[in-house]
């Protein structure tokens, strides 16, 4: 293996390794914003308002990430309407059509993890809110959804690193990403292990540190679960 490959082109690793921050991150933040309110809506009795958002997150959880990308990369531009428009501006380019096709796909899985750990608030917590005269939105806002975020922690983390990984197809659409960063590695010196395994490297040093940030919030939010020495 020839680490020298790896070492003269660091650079070019670095700045992938920030792009696919970049586009993770803020997927991340936009997609939990839009997943908190659809995950409350989402548990609505009436068919009405609840029926469009279980057909968006049944789309985009039950099609590759892959496709939802090129439909937004290449489908976009088909239609004149959007050309013409001063969206064009915003989907002629690659990283903001991945960011827009990523930001949809996190929100409706996040919306899913969310709406379950919101249909399971224990019930003694809501009747403990309404014995204190509370109105329905300040139940959500003080009981039931600070209840829901803290048991959504575990899996609304795995969300997060599938979304890290998920991330890799951004080279796909000429994005210079970690992986895009390996294929120009890979294409420049006929490297494909040292090109990826750097690429590995990357990504799993960038995991570990999601996982850790995470441990650290389920040890302060879940603190009342654990047993009393």
């Amino acid at each position: 293996m020839d680490f020298s490959i790896i070492i003269d082109n660091i650079d070019i690793y670095l700045q992938g390794a920030w792009t696919t921050i970049q586009l993770v991150f803020m997927s991340l933040l936009i997609g939990l914003f839009m997943a908190i309110p659809l995950a409350i809506l989402r548990n609505h009795r009436n068919p009405l308002i609840w029926g469009p958002i279980w057909l968006y997150t049944y789309f985009f959880r039950g099609t590759p990430m892959l496709v939802q990308v090129f439909l937004v990369y290449y489908g976009f531009g088909q239609f004149e309407f959007i050309r013409e428009s001063f969206l064009w501006v915003v989907f002629k380019e690659a990283y903001w059509c991945a960011l827009f096709a990523f930001t949809l796909n996190t929100a409706a899985y996040t919306t899913e993890i969310f709406r379950g750990a919101i249909a399971n608030t224990p019930m003694g917590e809501i009747e403990a809110a309404k014995a204190y005269g509370m109105s329905r939105w300040q139940q959500i806002k003080r009981i039931i959804l600070p209840s829901a975020l803290r048991r959504a922690l575990p899996a609304y983390s795995n969300e997060v690193v599938f979304m890290l990984h998920g991330s890799a197809i951004a080279g796909i659409v000429t994005i210079v990403d970690l992986t895009g960063a390996a294929r120009i590695i890979n294409s420049k010196y006929y490297s494909p292990f040292e090109a990826f395994i750097a690429a590995g490297l990357f990504y799993m040093a960038i995991t570990f540190s999601i996982v850790f940030v995470f441990k650290q919030l389920e040890k302060r939010y879940h603190a009342h679960l654990r047993p009393r020495s």
